[in-house]
């Protein structure tokens, strides 16, 4: 049975979850959290199996519109920060920076999608620990770039960034909380 007893297992966890929602937004993030969430709580193993299953996985939409997805993430958060012509080259790299992340995802998706028949138990728990490891790559890279954005911003931006991000923790504490 996978447990996750030690807080700071528990608290990764859902931090990659929450992370991986705001940043990646593409398609296979909510199966992905799926898998996260079911986890954190601590679910029986053939719950976290179901949620780690290929089948369990959407699979990701062909071409352009796998990352439409992303592409209304990036368009939303411009609109909703009133990004500046000042803070373009800021804002430029944390939407590049969206864009790969969100098709590395979609890339791994699409190998697991293609190599579902032929995988065992350890291959997709294998296949699973390469979606985490997916996820704190992308943040590896989102974190410096988010940070030159947000520097650049003002009060009044910062104030919304702070109540977006602090809305979508909030929110997902709260549904681990219901969940345990």
């Amino acid at each position: 049975m996978i447990q996750f007893r030690h807080i700071t297992a528990c608290t990764v966890t859902a931090a990659a979850t929450l992370l991986g929602a705001i940043v990646l937004a593409g398609p296979c993030s909510a199966a992905t959290g799926n898998l996260s969430a079911a986890a954190a709580t601590g679910a029986p193993a053939e719950q976290v199996a179901q949620a780690a299953s290929p089948e369990a996985m959407p699979a990701p939409a062909p071409g352009p519109a796998a990352n439409s997805g992303v592409e209304a993430r990036i368009k939303d958060l411009h609109k909703r920060l009133h990004i500046t012509d000042a803070q373009k080259t800021q804002w430029d790299a944390l939407a590049e920076v969206m864009r790969e992340n969100a098709q590395a995802m979609v890339d791994l998706q699409k190998k697991r999608a293609a190599d579902v028949q032929s995988m065992n138990a350890v291959d997709v728990v294998k296949s699973y620990a390469e979606v985490i490891q997916a996820h704190a790559d992308g943040m590896k890279k989102f974190i410096p770039a988010f940070e030159a954005l947000y520097n650049s911003l003002s009060d009044a931006q910062k104030k919304i960034a702070d109540s977006m991000f602090r809305g979508r923790a909030r929110t997902s504490a709260a549904k681990a909380v219901k969940e345990n």
